[in-house]
């Protein structure tokens, strides 16, 4: 064991604590991280396929010092290291790519290309998952070096297919909770491509939506397209059902409350000169609280019965709207939890880089750590990426742009700093 925690040690002990508090990773812990990050920048893995990702990360804590478990709810990985009485802390990251092509021209950027939908494609981390997993890593490689600073279970969660909102129940269906123990609190960053480097951004309350796909079957009597008067036209119903769904925004929902629904894709016909009868209608549905999203989906059933009924549709022709049971929830950071980390983090980063940032309609699985019987308090917060390249942009790329990507040196700092320094707080705090 001391063996191969030697260079470690040596790495660590060069970084400088100053009254307990964290200060930027050594020249180099940095070259090693960023030799990490630049590593996984190359060799991305798409959604349910991490396994070469998910053995490095697990490496990286058995060499430090956790007792690691690996293939949980798919190759998710769970890494425990245990430091006397105190709270568990679960901290997350995810770990999957996207199936597109990299525009960076970065020296390092993927070449990766592998099958997805039945077609070659290029695969990248466009999400900024390989910077999440880098402040991890660098983040578990402080909290083992100076185990000295704190006192209790720290979780370390490598999860699989979040860019398909399946990897955290995948990994709670699998006995997270049941087998590795219930954390007091968890905690998890994102990748911002708005906000500078050096800087987070959090906010507590709903930050992200819950996130749900509608699919609505409409159908109709086809006729010859210059017959239409013998015709009960689905294109023309669902035309007018698109557009009344928009009033459910603007009309049944409290102005105070938030809610999406897009139309995304529309999907029948095979020929100028025919009316169809079947049109589908493909939706993406955000809500922020759970009596608002029950609303949209009873006001889209109805509209969809009513038009076609006002249409003369019979009872056996009425369209289907089918709303997956299965969804993404919406991220609620705990309020408590919130205020902590904003003033730990304050102290560390100085409190002009902690802003306040405005909910989004995205979705993120992490929440579902949060919506489990045991009411985890839970805390998502905005990691800033801009590099000093970009910091004058009109147009900064956003997440999954092919031109995306992060500062790494300041972003990883940061990332540490913040992190250890809520984690030792965490785990020092009294009752």
């Amino acid at each position: 064991m001391i063996s191969y925690l030697f260079p470690i040690i040596i790495s660590f002990l060069l970084s400088i604590a100053v009254d307990g508090n964290p200060t930027h990773p050594s020249k180099e812990e940095m070259s090693y991280l960023t030799a990490f990050y630049k590593n996984l920048h190359q060799h991305p893995e798409l959604s349910l396929h991490e396994e070469k990702t998910a053995a490095a990360l697990a490496k990286e804590l058995r060499n430090i010092g956790f007792e690691v478990s690996e293939g949980v709810g798919g190759h998710g990985i769970v890494g425990i290291l245990h430091n006397g009485e105190g709270p568990q802390i679960l901290y997350r990251t995810d770990m999957d790519a996207l199936p597109m092509y990299e525009k960076t021209d970065l020296p390092y950027s993927s070449k990766v290309v592998t099958q997805s939908g039945g077609s070659d494609t290029g695969t990248m981390h466009s999400c900024g998952h390989d910077m999440h997993m880098t402040t991890w890593l660098g983040t578990a490689r402080y909290m083992a070096i100076h185990k000295e600073m704190w006192s209790g279970t720290l979780m370390m969660i490598g999860q699989p297919a979040e860019e398909i909102g399946a990897g955290a129940r995948m990994m709670l269906e699998d006995g997270l909770y049941e087998r590795f123990g219930v954390p007091d609190f968890g905690l998890g960053l994102h990748c911002s491509p708005t906000i500078p480097k050096g800087k987070i951004g959090i906010s507590e309350g709903y930050t992200m939506a819950n996130t749900e796909s509608v699919d609505i079957k409409v159908f109709g009597i086809g006729a010859h397209g210059a017959s239409p008067h013998m015709s009960i036209d689905p294109i023309v119903l669902s035309s007018m059902i698109i557009m009344e769904l928009q009033t459910i925004v603007s009309r049944n929902l409290k102005p105070t409350e938030s809610a999406v629904i897009t139309v995304g894709a529309i999907k029948g016909g095979t020929k100028n000169n025919i009316i169809p009868d079947e049109v589908t209608l493909q939706l993406t549905v955000r809500t922020y609280k759970e009596e608002v999203r029950k609303m949209v989906h009873r006001r889209i059933r109805e509209i969809a019965r009513g038009t076609a009924i006002a249409a003369g549709l019979p009872e056996d022709k009425l369209p289907e709207v089918h709303i997956p049971s299965v969804f993404t929830p919406a991220n609620y950071n705990d309020p408590g939890l919130t205020q902590f980390i904003i003033t730990k983090a304050g102290e560390v980063i100085g409190t002009e880089n902690v802003v306040y940032t405005e909910p989004l309609m995205l979705g993120e699985d992490f929440a579902r750590y949060g919506h489990t019987k045991e009411k985890v308090p839970t805390v998502l917060y905005w990691l800033g990426t801009i590099p000093d390249e970009r910091s004058k942009m009109d147009n900064l790329p956003g997440l999954h742009s092919p031109f995306y990507y992060p500062d790494i040196q300041t972003t990883l700092s940061t990332g540490i700093n913040v992190n250890t320094k809520v984690l030792v707080a965490l785990f020092n705090q009294k009752d």
